[in-house]
């Protein structure tokens, strides 16, 4: 069946994030570092402002938990600009060569809504206005691999998911997007994808 519809996962696929681009600077030790990005700003801290909890009560409150570690909690929201890496170049230009294929163009990413507006903003991520429609997490309050998110994509711009495919770098994502009936892709740098778009007929000279 054609695919009529693309959605991009942004970060790890378009854009480059990692908090390590922060704290490495803050940290002597990179065991000590890890070990405060696993147990006190841990993946499942940051995931519950990707669900739309504001960060001032996400910084109050892991403060008051972990006191001795207020400065580098805050630099997490205050640095955050400086976690963004820059655009993965090869992926966005396989965007770039999609855009005049007549393919519809979607994001679905799972970042706070507090921090996107300022990603959006960047001029080096002027490519997220390619897209026709984004869902970001904490806009709806649900985050992947939950499956409502991407219901809600797919009910709120009438996708036939067997026309869609769906391009994220984490499995649980891609294992959530293939049970509701999407193609789905796992994405394992620019090249790859472009190889993987290229054998599913999608960069062949296809025209509006």
């Amino acid at each position: 069946m054609a695919i009529d519809n693309v959605v991009f996962d942004f970060g790890g696929v378009l854009i480059d994030w990692n908090p390590r681009y922060v704290f490495r600077s803050m940290f002597d030790d990179e065991e000590a570092m890890e070990r405060f990005l696993t147990e006190v700003c841990s993946p499942e801290w940051n995931a519950q402002q990707d669900a739309g909890r504001p960060w001032a009560e996400a910084v109050r409150l892991l403060v008051s938990e972990h006191p001795d570690f207020e400065a580098e909690i805050r630099a997490y929201q205050e640095r955050w600009r400086e976690m963004l890496g820059g655009p993965i170049a090869e992926s966005v230009e396989v965007l770039a060569d999609l855009r005049p294929t007549g393919i519809r163009l979607f994001g679905l990413s799972n970042w706070s809504s507090e921090t996107f507006v300022v990603a959006r903003q960047l001029p080096e991520y002027a490519f997220l206005d390619w897209f026709e429609a984004i869902v970001i997490s904490g806009d709806v309050g649900i985050c992947k691999p939950d499956p409502r998110i991407f219901r809600h994509l797919i009910e709120r711009h009438r996708l036939d998911p067997a026309r869609t495919l769906f391009i994220d770098d984490m499995p649980a994502n891609i294992e959530t997007a293939q049970a509701l009936g999407l193609p789905a892709v796992k994405f394992d740098g620019g090249t790859a994808l472009r190889d993987e778009l290229r054998a599913r007929g999608l960069l062949n000279g296809r025209v509006a």
